[in-house]
């Protein structure tokens, strides 16, 4: 994985709408619209803090997240399996497979390199939310090890007032 630089926003942008545009039911599964969620404002803000990350494939992206790391004050709502410090964890947001490598091991290969960063940076666990309509991504953080904690209603732009499902990767064990 390598870290999206400084002028990069507009690439990231379109990597985005492509996905957006062309990902099988995404107005069912993780119902974003470019520009309510992801926006090019939140881009800029993990783009500027060195969160923003890509998996290339040659010159290609193939994938990209946002690992933020700590984890934010809603998180704190949730029964983890263990009890954390917001600082002792490794959050995802935004992870997505740019259409023409779904289904190919990318996320896989995604979660393998943010394993690696978060354990390099001392985290203990990798936690992460998704909205209990996309199944599909479900299935995958579960697949991956992932295991659901809990649910949280919670407003944002692009659902309006949605079920928020939880995940963590404790990482002591890995």
């Amino acid at each position: 994985m390598q870290l999206v630089l400084a002028g990069d926003l507009a690439m990231v942008r379109e990597k985005y709408i492509e996905v957006i545009e062309h990902t099988k039911d995404m107005n069912i599964h993780a119902r974003w619209i470019y520009g309510q969620h992801p926006s090019d404002t939140l881009i800029q803000t993990y783009i500027d803090r060195k969160e923003m990350y890509l998996l290339m494939d040659g010159q290609n992206v193939a994938g990209m997240t946002a690992i933020t790391m700590y984890q934010a004050e809603d998180y704190r709502e949730i029964l983890w399996s263990q009890s954390l410090k917001d600082d002792e964890v490794a959050s995802l947001h935004i992870l997505t497979v740019v259409p023409e490598y779904q289904r190919k091991g990318v996320s896989k290969k995604m979660m393998e390199a943010i394993l690696s960063l978060a354990m390099k940076k001392g985290k203990k666990a990798i936690r992460l939310d998704t909205l209990a309509s996309n199944i599909p991504a479900q299935h995958t953080y579960e697949k991956l090890g992932f295991e659901y904690r809990g649910k949280q209603n919670l407003y944002a732009e692009n659902t309006g007032w949605t079920d928020f499902l939880y995940y963590e990767l404790p990482l002591g064990n890995i």
